[in-house]
């Protein structure tokens, strides 16, 4: 029998509804707006004048081989960091659902990254691996690897990845224990009677049981690489070398605040966002059809 919410007041249920509409209205619905009116414009440096130009901004990004560039960049860090993160995440889950000495402290290690801020995660891992300051670029180049992100793009990539999959395991990691930890182990424990190993586990009852948590989170951590990561980007390498490390997102801020072109990065930022709900559509789409709830 379906059970339902009866409130004795028609007003109220508005009312419980009205904070998080005016929260989504003014932090979203309204700076939308705005960025899709401004990428019709074409304003000066300051913002004192403007003049209507329709599409120019959008025909003028296209003839950028710049912004390709960016597009490619930013599938690239994207997919890695994703991948690497969702993988790193859901081993130390199944880690720590284990019987452990010290799990707690385990977990509490774990989930402290979550805390820290983007911007102090790139400069955590700029000090680390500063080609002549950092504690852990000696050894790299004890071992005969010329490490320099300052001026070697695969590196400067690579050091983004890290720091940025640092930053988002402790999110995934705990949603992944959650996920686990609702899973009845009478289940497992049948499987194990059966004769089935620990790997076969895993893949055949484990993981299609984590699928609803596993999709949820890639929607989360695309959304989390595309906007989220801008802080590390511009600590770390702040999109060089040679705009090498430039993502889209890092891209309007460029064009936008530092090159002064507010029309140009408007229709950025509304392309942007139109891309990250074409993915997001895309999952719900043909990957949630894989979920098993």
């Amino acid at each position: 029998m379906e059970k339902r919410a009866l409130f004795s007041s028609k007003i109220l249920p508005y009312m419980l509804l009205l904070p998080q509409l005016a929260i989504t209205l003014i932090f979203f619905y309204w700076p939308a707006s705005q960025a899709v009116w401004q990428s019709f414009l074409l304003e000066d440096a300051f913002g004192l004048s403007s003049e209507f130009v329709g599409f120019e901004n959008y025909r003028h990004l296209f003839q950028q081989p710049e912004y390709y560039r960016a597009m490619v960049t930013t599938a690239v860090f994207s997919s890695a960091v994703a991948v690497l993160s969702l993988a790193v995440s859901l081993l130390l889950a199944t880690q720590a659902d284990k019987q452990l000495r010290f799990s707690n402290g385990y977990k509490t290690l774990l989930i402290w990254p979550y805390a820290v801020a983007p911007a102090i995660a790139g400069v955590l891992w700029i000090f680390m691996f500063h080609p002549t300051l950092g504690t852990l670029s000696r050894p790299i180049k004890a071992i005969g690897i010329d490490w320099n992100p300052m001026l070697d793009a695969n590196h400067a990539m690579t050091l983004l990845v890290l720091s940025a999959t640092w930053k988002q395991i402790s999110y995934n990691f705990l949603f992944f224990l959650a996920g686990l930890q609702s899973i009845p182990k009478s289940v497992i424990e049948a499987a194990a009677i059966d004769g089935s190993g620990p790997i076969r586990r895993f893949w055949t009852i484990i993981f299609p049981l984590l699928s609803p948590t596993t999709f949820f989170l890639i929607v989360v951590n695309i959304v989390y690489v595309f906007f989220d990561t801008f802080g590390i980007i511009d600590a770390v390498t702040g999109g060089g070398p040679a705009g090498q490390t430039t993502t889209l997102v890092y891209k309007v801020y460029a064009d936008g605040r530092l090159g002064g072109d507010l029309g140009g990065s408007a229709a950025q930022s509304v392309i942007l966002m139109i891309i990250v709900i074409g993915l997001t559509a895309i999952q719900f789409k043909y990957v949630e059809r894989r979920v098993q709830y």
